[in-house]
């Protein structure tokens, strides 16, 4: 058995309704037209914060008590989760700790730190960021809301593939990119209980394929350095999130790093939706043809819309 219930996800859902934004689903019939099958786009770069991890930051400062409210909140986070945290705190005013590698897209820094977080700058490396992390908890007596292994937060996650659901009916396959797993197991716990027959597939960058070897090795492998332009998708899996994923998931599929971009770019060109590169992860098997889609109805996850486009060369 999974260590996430659909039930936690239902009462999620309830939790963030009127908080979260309902992302709008998008159809393009050039990438229909590219895959040969029908695609559904659930747009959550349109979503507060810019991404996804709005959902399982929101889920979570509401389920706090008054005590851990009143204690605050920390986390690491190479931007997306800190940025949601940092404004579901803000909402419900409850003070924020955010640990970010120095090589963070510098306007996920400025965004967390805007939303009145105090943002810890650390090495970008795994074993530090956890470190630093550790230690800005024991200093401050926060709670650590962790981006993609806390339960509750992987539940605030799967509301999204709930809503996509609700609006397309049944689908044949659903892909969502995966980095710590949170969202994909979400997805995949949520996915599988609305429509049984459904295929879930992860997206992983070439250069971060951890999900996909350890899956593979049927153990988790946490020691490795990223080198992907997908940032969001730099973080290991997570015991949790491994655990879920090695019982559920169809298929971890690895995207070369040179089909990214592209991927992006014809996003952004012919949808006139601005994506990040690891929303991007799970659109390039489409237009590639990685993933054989003729004749099926799938659902992509567009996870976050946060570019910092001093830094970003499209060619």
């Amino acid at each position: 058995m999974s260590r996430l219930a659909w039930e936690e996800i239902a009462a999620a859902r309830e939790a963030i309704e009127g908080r979260a934004h309902e992302t709008p689903i998008m159809t393009s019939s050039t990438i229909d037209g590219r895959c040969g099958g029908r695609v559904f786009f659930k747009c959550e770069n349109l979503q507060r914060t810019g991404s996804f991890k709005f959902r399982g930051a929101m889920s979570t400062i509401v389920a706090l008590t008054e005590e851990a409210r009143s204690r605050g909140v920390y986390a690491h986070s190479s931007g997306n989760h800190a940025q949601a945290l940092a404004l579901a705190a803000k909402l419900h005013r409850v003070p924020a700790y955010l640990v970010m590698p120095e090589d963070s897209n510098r306007r996920k820094v400025e965004a967390t730190k805007g939303y009145g977080a105090q943002v810890t700058l650390c090495r970008p490396t795994y074993e530090d960021r956890r470190a630093t992390a550790e230690r800005v908890g024991v200093e401050t007596g926060a709670q650590l809301v962790h981006s993609h292994n806390d339960l509750r937060v992987i539940a605030g996650q799967g509301t999204a593939v709930c809503e996509l659901l609700d609006e397309t009916g049944d689908l044949d396959l659903v892909l969502a990119p995966v980095g710590g797993g949170g969202l994909l197991s979400g997805t995949v716990v949520a996915a599988k209980h609305l429509c049984p027959g459904v295929r879930v597939i992860g997206c992983e960058p070439a250069g971060a394929d951890d999900a996909y070897r350890s899956l593979q090795a049927g153990e988790l492998i946490t020691d490795f350095t990223p080198e992907t332009i997908a940032d969001g998708l730099r973080t290991p899996l997570g015991e949790n999130t491994f655990a879920i994923l090695s019982e559920l998931i169809d298929e971890i599929v690895v995207v070369p790093e040179e089909e990214i971009l592209p991927a992006m770019r014809f996003v952004w060109e012919r949808m006139k939706l601005v994506i990040e590169p690891s929303s991007a992860v799970a659109v390039a098997p489409l237009l590639t043809g990685q993933i054989d889609v003729t004749g099926l109805r799938i659902g992509v996850i567009l996870t976050g819309g946060n570019v910092d486009l001093d830094e970003l060369r499209l060619g």
